[in-house]
């Protein structure tokens, strides 16, 4: 594209391992992208089939039992702060939202992004589209002589697991209303804290009972196992997410009727999310124990569908030697430099998937 130069999409470079992994005369065990392999639950199915009549265009902002629906959740998940629904508006995936929000918030050349050390790609692309310029940080004490536009922080993040503390998500907000930037805090993992309890940032022990300059940002691909549908959101600060709305009218980024019809009965349900919860767990305790064995450190993975591992080598040599064993993983590369001696492991394979890269481990 014009005027924008953006990285190579990061899968395609490990193209040759990923042959390599798929040759194996055992088949493949692909740790690598986490997509969800668990049915999505029948709650959801039959919400979408019962609203599959859906011969209207349906609302930018969500149906008014979505947004209900979006305020519930996130009031008595992740004690957030008082909101009325001008603070929810559903997303077409939480990815869209990242990748777009630079742009629908009008950023460019002259304005500063912050984003994690090690990060989810798509931040530093959502920056690239507008030509904003990109600072890393792990705290607000690494960047305070910058005026960022935009901070991003992920808990627990991808791909390294890591669960932001109290303290440390206090910090944040703290430094981005000191700064006047907006802090987008992106908790599409937050249901899966292993060791720790991750912290919202719409808390309201956290932001002192206001969301002014805050926005959370969740999803239902990992929950629900709904990435099929491409189901996510946001909520907190009114006015940006009201400004939004009106934004993404003119641009008709809107979800689905019969995906918001799904969205609002799962989100409602907590049963389906503990039980994948303990799927995942399991299958955690299994490679942690096999990758320990093999002789990998783990870092971090306090929480999220990952585990962080290095065997104190280049992470693509270790990726390399996993395809060898028919495993694909992801180098530590895809998400930063300081990420380079690692490589990620999703959680997100059958359980038969999982025992069979364990044994080849």
């Amino acid at each position: 594209m014009a005027g924008r130069i953006l990285p190579d999409f990061p899968w395609d470079t490990i193209a040759d391992d990923v042959a390599l992994a798929k040759s194996h005369p055992e088949g493949v065990c692909d740790l690598s992208v986490g997509t969800p392999v668990d049915p999505t639950p029948e709650i959801g199915q039959q919400a979408l089939i019962q609203a599959s009549n859906s011969h209207g265009y349906p609302t930018v902002w969500g149906t008014p039992a979505l947004r209900q629906s979006m305020l519930e959740y996130v009031t008595t998940r992740w004690l957030a702060a008082s909101m009325t629904e001008r603070s929810v508006l559903p997303v077409v995936g939480t990815k869209e939202l990242v990748a777009w929000l630079p742009t629908l918030l009008g950023l460019g050349p002259d304005d500063t992004v912050v984003i994690p050390e090690v990060a989810y790609p798509t931040y530093a692309v959502g920056a690239a589209m507008v030509g904003a310029r990109v600072v890393t940080a792990l705290t607000p004490a690494e960047i305070e002589g910058e005026n960022p536009a935009l901070i991003w922080t992920n808990s627990p993040a991808n791909p390294s697991g890591r669960i932001d503390s109290f303290e440390e998500v206090r910090s944040w907000v703290e430094y981005a209303r000191a700064k006047d930037a907006l802090l987008v805090a992106d908790e599409c993992y937050g249901e899966f804290g292993w060791d720790t309890e991750p912290v919202s940032v719409l808390d309201a022990r956290v932001n002192g009972g206001t969301v002014q300059g805050l926005i959370g940002a969740y999803s239902l691909s990992k929950r629900s196992n709904l990435a099929g549908y491409r189901a996510g959101f946001v909520v907190g600060d009114e006015k940006v997410v009201m400004d939004l709305v009106g934004l993404r009218k003119h641009l008709g980024m809107m979800v689905p009727a019969p995906v918001q019809a799904a969205m609002t009965v799962l989100l409602g349900d907590q049963i389906h999310v503990d039980e994948q919860r303990q799927r995942y767990s399991s299958r955690r305790e299994i490679l942690t124990r096999a990758l320990m064995d093999a002789g990998f450190i783990i870092d971090h993975s306090e929480g999220g569908l990952y585990l962080w591992a290095t065997k104190g080598e280049y992470g693509r040599t270790t990726a390399h030697w996993l395809a060898e064993r028919g495993i694909i993983v992801a180098p530590g590369d895809f998400y930063g430099t300081a990420g380079a001696h690692h490589v990620r492991i999703a959680l997100t394979a059958t359980d038969e998937r999982i025992e069979t890269a364990a044994g080849r481990l």
